[in-house]
């Protein structure tokens, strides 16, 4: 499977965590963008490695995707006819509740959007305001509502523990809430401190009241005690899914597979390279204006780093690593290439053989970093 991943770089407000490449909608530059993203799709649309290709997704992510405006979305979505999808493939948009509005999901259902990844993150409105969000609980739950009423039939919702004043209960009434709203996909990441956000700021200070570690792996084995008795199915580490709901775009990343990023920032794995978009919005239209691809850095993928990716990544799903395509893959077996790595973290249970599959074990879950960590080699 190939993934088509398209960034849309603006946001209304910046929030307190976010370290994404993202800028503010007030400040302009959507019609620039919008201009250059067609170039880059009809460059692309060009190139002999691109030319034949149908996407099996289409994922456009932010940002806020639906912080456009219902005219500029049908303008993203003609800028990106060049490339093409087959038929029934999985098209996701994410989108923030506060701008999902009935003109927007009109737009995405007539261009064939049928999956919504809604931003909920909590259904506090005093830790929405904390985390800087832009909606409320109310604001939350109306979205989802006008999502279905719109006709869609497979929504996400995103949402995040470990926050700043929250506790075990408050994440249980959360998340009970958003089951009994029945979305088919679940989400739920813990908050990551990142330097050069306001809550990076506030942490060097001391001046963030985090949960600490044992509350959050309490919120973490609620999850997935309370997702599991509700019938989800638990995929990948921070995901749920109904049977047949599982995000296929993102399966490609953790199947360490072939992707194509458009816009400032976005990032792409494809035949062999690892390549990055220029990151401000203006440079990467310069470039384009001026007939380039506004790649910033190159890399060849060597051999060494993909068995590493693929096993670092393929561990982050329940399934785990499947040995037999990993020998397929590489002309090597797992256990030849990792066998120190495997026994000792077998050793410490941290990961486990399920027939012909590595997978982490639920002592390795929490932990799972450390797994991880246990994969990558040292260059010489």
């Amino acid at each position: 499977m190939r993934g088509l991943y398209v960034h849309v770089p603006f946001c209304e407000k910046r929030c307190h965590y976010c370290d994404f490449n993202t800028y503010l909608l007030r400040e302009g530059g959507v019609d620039q963008y919008l201009e250059a993203l067609a170039q880059e799709a009809a460059l692309y649309a060009a190139r002999d490695d691109v030319a034949g290709v149908e996407f099996d997704t289409l994922y456009i992510g932010g940002g806020t995707p639906t912080a456009l405006g219902p005219a500029q979305l049908e303008r993203l979505f003609a800028a990106l006819a060049p490339l093409r999808l087959r038929p029934g493939a999985e098209v996701t948009v994410e989108a923030n509740p506060g701008t999902l509005t009935d003109a927007r999901l009109a737009v995405l259902r007539a261009w064939g959007v049928n999956r919504i990844s809604l931003g909920v993150q909590s259904l506090n409105d005093e830790l929405l305001a904390r985390l800087g969000r832009i909606h409320t609980a109310r604001h939350a739950a109306d979205c989802y509502r006008r999502a279905r009423r719109a006709g869609f039939t497979n929504i996400n919702v995103d949402l995040m523990f470990g926050l700043p004043g929250q506790d075990l209960a408050d994440w249980q009434r959360t998340l009970q809430e958003v089951i009994a709203w029945g979305p088919e996909h679940i989400s739920c990441y813990s908050l990551i401190i990142e330097e050069g956000t306001f809550f990076g700021e506030l942490h060097a200070q001391n001046a963030l009241p985090l949960p600490g570690e044992e509350a959050e792996l309490a919120m973490f084995r609620y999850a997935m005690d309370a997702l599991g008795e509700a019938g989800y199915d638990h995929y990948e580490i921070s995901n749920w899914a109904r049977p047949g709901y599982a995000s296929q775009h993102n399966r490609i990343y953790w199947l360490n597979g072939e992707w194509l990023g458009l816009g400032p920032g976005a990032h792409s794995q494809w035949r062999g390279e690892r390549f990055a978009n220029e990151r401000l919005p203006q440079v990467y239209a310069e470039r384009l204006r001026g007939g380039q691809l506004p790649v910033a850095w190159r890399e060849t993928v060597d051999q060494a780093t993909a068995e590493e990716d693929t096993v670092i990544l393929g561990l982050r799903l329940r399934d785990g690593v499947d040995a037999d395509a990993f020998a397929r893959r590489f002309g090597k077996s797992l256990d030849e290439v990792f066998a120190r790595e495997i026994a000792r973290l077998l050793e410490l249970g941290l990961v486990e053989w399920r027939g012909s599959r590595l997978r982490l074990t639920d002592k390795g879950l929490p932990v799972a970093n450390q797994a991880f960590q246990a994969f990558l080699r040292e260059r010489v």
